[in-house]
């Protein structure tokens, strides 16, 4: 049966069938959406707790640990983590990959509102959560400075207009403010005065809560109308408090102003955000999951103008760094890449057919089968991104192969002596199920990614579905449209005695050498064997000691950067040692802009000694060093900073895991024992730093942060009438920060807040200044129902899985593999850690190692589908390990080239390995197809054999050369984001380089072997039977 004959007859029909292709995959092209990569969602929710001015360890044990028992219950969690610090819980959900994050988020409301009843009464508001995917980041930064504004009107302006209003464009997710200066009464309260007037801070509180309403009065009804009545009980301004009434005393107001004084101010007057020097407000832009980033940057930046008009006077609105300049440059760079690749595959076979009509019917190949992919990803909700376009430049190598070998076959017929129509209809027949067996076994490929879970099915699910769909194309457009324009555009047959250009008459005597080389070769079989066999174990061997490595890092123009200060460092101290960290950032020449921002930490959250920065890197074409390089010499320039600890990171191209440290791996100890816990992890930590490899080694265990330990004097206070709850609920008022009121507006709301004046804060022994009511009425001194001691306590208290936990993280030197530092920390885990703690990876760290064991298990199962695919197709045993005999020779040079390059083996590196899997027995079909025809024939297996290798040779160095060629650019690393895909391409330039060499003398020789092998099988059979 011949397929292509009606396609062969039918001109006109097959051609209009590959235009309406072409214009379906044209149209599906624009609108593509464009990414980086493809989405890879990780279903993740944050549930956050405030209890403002509670200490870390009240808010483990009173807000983090009821919240935790109860989201304990959520199905499909995989990993559950708490950070409790000053006044703040978050709890982090990850979920398994096939959770849908909105029925999980509706099991989440639900356990928090059954943990509501357990939680603090001093909770301002109820437990929150939201839907993060720890994979995305920003794709916008926006800051807000002005020259004269206050920062409240900023900030105001910010939330109120340009956060709203951003939050309104389709595809954008959420709007996150840092630096946020939300206006706020704050009231400060002078305990001497309030004790000679015989107050309480609960009166004042009390007061305070009675005279700022706001609550609705009713209607009037008189005989003409209804009136609505309106009560002026709200209290707006500082002004308006200072004035207040708070009590009455001999006939006489005691006001505010009186015991204190209220200031306009703002809630969190422990933060603050600065770009390029200047105080501001800056505005981070997340996307939707499926949103174009490149389109929505722009109607980002169509609005931006109008924002921009509406600012007020002074108001300036800056792009602090955007995410889609560094998506656009890299997938264009790739489209180019796609563009010069196919250049080279069609310059290649040029070089080889010298016709410019034969090699015009191989290479309309390239357009259909692209173009109309397009059309397929489209219809499968994928995206253009830097792993789609890049399986297309790696399919143009194998797009053609097809086409080649029918194209090859049919000339033959054609200089053979037959008319261009029998020669289309004789060489398609002949070579059509060798198509089909090409097509078939290279997109059994594939398969197992497709159906691959965990991250590494989720981030090249569209890379195995657009390589597959490419291949099924090409192989049908090979057997279709190829041989149609074979039956009417081939060339006329040249006269034997014309004068072959020097490319034929090289490739002419290269051949021959082959035919001569390939009979020596036979003679010595076990040289061969031999040889063979060695390079086997070595690719075994290699296997084990060639670098490993997880995701590439890519030159993105941004660095991120966290910091660490001494504990109970004073808010002024910090600004003074962040901005002398922000000079010396500033310094280095390929450094363009800074955020700096302190008092917040990761995800936002308050943090009393942390902060952050986000550094933006000239465009490359204008600095000296990669962004790696930068780091580097940055951290030697940062460790003159005194007192001040700053951690930079290149920004991953995907974030795995809920937990943010300040390096981007994570090694997490769990215990119930908290002394025998932070023993072992200072034990671990200092041996981990010892690690040559290692660097940016720090722990999230910070037990110095100064605290004063009050003792309540029991007895005495009970004596006087004092319970324990009205002490801890007077110091809460006096230093806790606490809301106690809200002042409501029609745009936003804004906190009432209460303490101590600072004035009465410089001292531990102003503590004494504090005084309590007694029931009677009288005043009595804290200090004498109390005892004061100083101590030192955790910054923040830490669980992971509902235990406590301490995460120690790192980063890993340049030139140092990901597997060799992993080996080495569960070496000294397994050494140093007592039997009642725990240790594991977390986030990309373990990650990696997972896929440490699933790697191989994929490519094993990759050759066990390719192998029944042959079975199935040639029906037999042992044809379909001939075939493969040349998968060894193309591991090993994949990873002998990769370290000789100073790559590593990556995920991406990985899937090339895959790839040379189905690319390398391409070959071997081409020859043991058309061995076994000529054997069926009547030639004995060793000249079908010789004359399929010498047949087909030019072919086989077409399809060979043209898949290397098509993987060249890659392995180059050009161009945005190409250091992170050149693994890649070199594992594929490599393996195809070393198997080409060897596999046209070893697989001949295997097929004769096996031979020799299945006769004497028979033999013994019919000798037994």
């Amino acid at each position: 049966m011949n397929l292509s004959a009606p396609f062969i007859r039918r001109p006109v029909a097959t051609t209009v069938l590959m235009i309406g292709l072409i214009i379906f995959g044209w149209a599906a092209y624009r609108l593509l959406p464009v990414s980086e990569l493809p989405n890879v969602d990780f279903p993740t929710i944050v549930v956050t707790g405030n209890v403002p001015g509670a200490d870390p360890e009240t808010m483990a044990s009173t807000v983090a640990t009821p919240l935790e028992k109860q989201l304990s219950s959520v199905a499909g969690i995989d990993s559950m983590s708490s950070v409790s610090s000053e006044g703040q819980t978050q709890i982090t959900l990850q979920f398994t990959l096939s959770r849908d994050i909105d029925a999980a988020a509706q099991d989440v409301e639900a356990a928090i509102s059954q943990a509501t009843r357990h939680l603090p009464a001093q909770m301002p508001n109820p437990p929150t959560f939201r839907k993060v995917n720890p994979a995305a980041s920003p794709i916008l930064f926006l800051a807000l400075t002005a020259d004269h504004l206050p920062l409240t009107v900023l900030d105001e302006y910010a939330e109120t207009q340009i956060a709203q209003r951003l939050s309104m464009i389709n595809g954008v997710a959420e709007v996150n403010v840092f630096g946020a200066q939300q206006y706020a009464v704050r009231i400060h309260l002078n305990p001497s005065a309030l004790a000679a007037r015989g107050l309480g801070i609960d009166n004042v509180v009390s007061a305070i809560q009675g005279i700022n309403t706001n609550q609705p009065a009713g209607t009037l009804q008189t005989d003409a109308y209804y009136h609505l009545l309106k009560v002026d009980g709200q209290l707006s301004n500082a002004a308006a408090y200072n004035d207040a009434v708070i009590a009455s005393s001999n006939n006489a107001f005691i006001r505010l102003k009186d015991i204190g004084y209220a200031a306009d101010s703002v809630a969190n007057d422990k933060s603050a955000t600065w770009y390029n020097g200047h105080q501001a407000i800056v505005l981070a832009i997340q996307r939707q999951p499926d949103a174009n980033t490149v389109a929505v940057v722009k109607d980002i930046f169509k609005v931006l103008p109008t924002l921009t008009k509406s600012l007020p006077g002074g108001a300036h609105l800056q792009i602090v760094y955007d995410r889609s300049q560094f998506i656009e440059s890299s997938v264009n760079d790739v489209q180019w890449t796609l563009f010069f690749a196919a250049l080279l595959v069609v310059g290649i076979i040029f070089l080889f057919l010298n016709s410019f009509s034969s090699t015009l019917i191989t290479v309309l190949a390239l357009p259909v089968s692209i173009v109309a992919t397009f059309g397929v990803m489209y219809l499968l909700d994928c995206s253009l991104d830097n792993l789609s376009l890049m399986g297309l430049v790696l399919a143009v190598g194998f797009i053609i192969d097809d086409a080649v070998v029918v194209l090859e076959n049919i000339m033959r017929h054609f200089e053979a002596g037959m008319d261009r129509l029998s020669a289309a209809l004789q060489g398609s027949k002949e070579v059509g199920f060798t198509v089909i067996s090409m097509t078939l076994s290279l997109v059994a490929v594939f398969i197992p990614i497709l159906f691959m879970g965990g991250l590494i099915g989720r981030v090249f699910h569209e890379f195995a579905v657009v390589v597959g769909t490419a291949i099924l194309i090409s192989g049908v457009t090979a057997l279709t449209l190829t041989p149609m324009l074979c039956s009417r555009l081939l060339p006329a047959v040249k006269n034997q005695h014309q004068q072959k250009h020097a490319f034929e008459r090289l490739f002419d005597r290269t051949r021959l050498f082959y035919e001569h080389s390939l009979r020596w070769s036979i003679d010595h079989v076990r040289m061969i064997l031999m040889i063979a066999f060695f390079m086997l174990i070595a690719t075994v061997g290699l296997f084990f000691v060639v670098p490993k490595g997880f995701i590439p890092s890519e030159d993105v123009g941004m660095i991120m950067g966290t910091v660490q200060a001494p504990e109970g460092l004073a808010f002024p101290d910090f600004i003074a040692r962040q901005q002398a960290a922000t000079a010396v950032i500033a310094h280095n020449p390929n450094v363009e802009a800074i955020v700096s921002s302190i008092g917040q930490g990761s995800e936002g959250a308050a943090s009393g000694n942390s902060g952050r920065f986000i550094i933006r890197l000239k465009p490359t074409s204008q600095r000296s060093a990669t962004a790696d390089a930068v780091i580097q010499s940055l951290r030697i320039a940062l460790n003159q900073v005194a007192g001040l600890t700053v951690f930079l990171q290149n920004p991953p191209a995907i974030r795995i895991g809920g937990m943010v440290t300040n390096s981007n791996y994570q090694y997490v100890l769990q215990g119930t024992d908290w002394a025998a816990l932070t023993q072992a992890s200072q034990n671990l930590q200092q041996a981990m730093k010892a690690i040559p490899g290692i660097q940016e080694v720090n722990t999230n265990l910070e037990l110095s942060n100064p605290e004063i330990q009050l003792h309540i004097l029991r007895d005495r206070a009970a004596a006087l009438g004092i319970s324990p709850a009205a002490i801890e609920t007077v110091l809460y008022h006096a230093y806790g920060e606490g809301q106690i009121s809200t002042i409501m507006t029609s745009t936003d709301e804004y906190q009432v807040i209460v303490d101590i004046d600072p004035q009465y804060q410089k001292n531990i022994t102003d503590l004494n200044a504090l005084y309590l009511q007694s029931p009677s009425g009288a005043m009595v001194p804290l200090a004498s129902v109390v005892e004061m001691q100083e101590t030192a306590g955790p910054l923040s208290v830490n669980h992971y899985g509902q235990l406590p936990a301490v995460t120690i993280s790192f980063d890993v030197k340049p030139g140092v593999s990901l597997g060799a530092v992993t080996s080495q920390i569960d070496q000294m885990a397994h050494r140093l850690l007592p039997e009642t703690i725990t240790g594991s990876f977390a986030g990309s760290a373990q990650t990696f190692q997972d896929s440490l064991h699933s790697l191989p298990i994929l490519l094993l199962f990759t050759i066990l589908i390719i192998y029944m695919v042959l079975a199935v197709l040639y029906e037999h045993f042992i044809h379909p390990i001939t075939i493969l005999t040349a998968l060894p020779f193309a591991l090993f040079g994949a990873l002998i080239v990769l370290p000789l390059f100073h790559q590593e083996l990556d995920i991406f590196s990985f899937i090339g390995l895959v790839m040379l899997v189905g690319l390398v027995k391409k070959n071997g079909i081409m020859m043991i197809d058309f061995a076994l025809d000529a054997k069926r024939q009547g030639l004995p297996a060793k000249e079908a054999i010789i004359q399929a290798c010498t047949i087909r040779f030019r072919p086989i160095m077409m399809t060979t050369v043209s898949a290397l060629l098509a993987a060249l650019p890659i392995a180059l690393g050009l161009g945005a984001g190409g250091e992170s895909r050149q693994s890649l391409g070199i594992a594929v330039v490599g393996g195809l380089f070393f198997s080409q060499l060897l596999t046209l003398y070893v697989t001949p020789i295997f097929y004769l072997f096996m031979e020799r092998f299945s006769n004497r099988l028979k033999n013994m059979s019919h000798r037994f039977s």
